[in-house]
């Protein structure tokens, strides 16, 4: 049974934005001072500041820092309408979106689709349950508590190769999420040492494994390098051209050979939201759409796809899927249509490269900006700057640089926090039932 359909509200044109990422809310508030109605959906109540997400799984950061009300950000915005909802269909040529289970129906005029991504198991989504990825804040949390857990069991164990066990950490995927962390982990452990009786916490082995030839695949090779002689320098063990084949509640294993351990983390590939096979459009091997170069899809000029979902070539090269070109697309698209109700022509999309930034740990970081090519203490102090100053309200960038500077001066993490329902689980390396908060179904941000 199809309830019936929301209603507009002044007759305007309506604008329907799906996800409240990067992409989604860049695109609403392009939109405040348009004649138009505007309505942003996502399944959660936030928007989330994901490049620092796994300072939130490593006990660094409270999930309250890295993420802010959407209802907030777009509260003295008059022709905003926020619902958290989470859209299960579109129907492109009714022109229809379809929100949770009982399929209320979200008429629009123009649609942007902004539902990102979630990593990819490439075809092996059972690994999941034993090697959770990392994207959203159930994502961090259950991260956080296995990561945790791993130091309580292993000072509970008394059998030496399960303590090692317990202290060996496997996370898979070098590019930026995997670097950044990875290379949090042994700061974290040092700073665990004087708390455990039973373990020595400055013995704990943490693998990085990539399946490329080099770390950080789209920075160039001299900063690929140094990322790896920087993790080398902080005791992580750097596998290139390793290929994960299975990962078992006792290990991961590359090949035939098996690496024990009871904590593996993912950050490897990423599928886009399944709302992209639903525009009708082509899409690429990760479930991107493929857009023209205003991002509508072919043969919908009034449908958008942005940021993770879409997949884009300006000049040659591929857009990347990082937070600048989501604000980028999305900021574009909202033009486009008002372009479009002035009857002036469409342009075309133009991404602008600000520069990429990896932190490899305390005073390690990469950082590209053109040709120009920062390491070492610059490129961390400067990837320190540019967090703050692009996270969303000024609560969260107090917060954030002081639990920063408690966390460099002290070694100590202050949200080591395993707590109600994340300490239950059947074996460690299965999932543990998620905190109630949690998203109905781990799926689209």
């Amino acid at each position: 049974m199809v309830s019936r359909p929301i209603a507009g509200r002044t007759g305007r044109p309506h604008v329907v934005i799906v996800g409240g990422g990067f992409g989604g809310l860049t695109a609403a508030r392009a939109l405040k001072h348009a004649d138009v109605d505007v309505t942003i959906v996502d399944r959660v109540n936030h928007h989330l500041f994901q490049p620092l997400l796994y300072q939130v799984a490593t006990a660094v950061l409270a999930p309250s820092d890295i993420t802010v009300p959407i209802r907030w950000v777009l509260r003295r915005q008059r022709n905003a309408l926020v619902l958290m909802a989470e859209a299960r269909e579109i129907d492109v040529e009714r022109r229809i979106v379809y929100l949770d289970d009982e399929r209320r129906e979200l008429p629009y005029d123009y649609l942007i689709v902004a539902a990102g991504a979630r990593h990819s198991y490439f075809g092996h989504d059972d690994w999941e349950d034993t090697a959770p990825g990392l994207k959203s804040i159930a994502d961090a949390y259950e991260m956080r508590r296995r990561f945790l857990m791993s130091f309580e069991l292993a000072e509970k164990a008394d059998d030496p190769a399960v303590r090692l066990q317990y202290q060996t950490f496997v996370i898979v995927g070098g590019g930026p999420t995997g670097v950044e962390l990875v290379g949090m982990i042994p700061d974290t452990a040092r700073g665990f040492c004087k708390d455990f009786r039973r373990i020595d916490a400055s013995r704990t082995r943490v693998i990085l494994i990539e399946g490329g030839p080099r770390l950080l695949a789209a920075f160039p090779e001299s900063l690929s390098a140094r990322a790896k002689r920087d993790l080398e320098g902080l005791g992580v063990e750097v596998r290139l051209g390793s290929v994960v084949t299975r990962v078992e509640p006792d290990g991961v294993y590359i090949g035939d050979e098996h690496i024990a351990t009871r904590t593996v983390f993912w950050a490897a590939g990423n599928a886009a939201s399944p709302l992209g096979r639903m525009l009708g459009a082509p899409v690429d091997r990760a479930g991107r759409v493929h857009v023209d170069p205003d991002l509508s899809i072919p043969g919908h000029p009034e449908v958008f796809a942005v940021g993770d979902l879409a997949a884009y070539v300006d000049r040659g090269a591929p857009v990347p899927g990082v937070a600048p070109a989501a604000n980028q697309m999305g900021a574009h698209a909202a033009k486009q249509i008002v372009a479009t109700l002035r009857g002036e022509p469409r342009a075309p999309f133009r991404y602008f490269n600000k520069g990429d930034l990896a932190t490899i740990g305390r005073h390690r970081a990469v950082a590209r900006f053109g040709k120009l090519e920062l390491k070492g203490w610059l490129a961390w102090w400067f990837w320190l700057f540019v967090h703050l100053l692009y996270l969303v309200g000024f609560r969260n960038r107090v917060s954030v640089l002081l639990q920063w500077g408690y966390a460099y001066f002290t070694y100590q993490r202050g949200v080591r926090l395993i707590s109600g329902e994340m300490t239950r689980q059947r074996r460690f390396g299965a999932p543990a039932d998620r905190p109630a908060a949690s998203p109905p179904v781990p799926g689209w941000k």
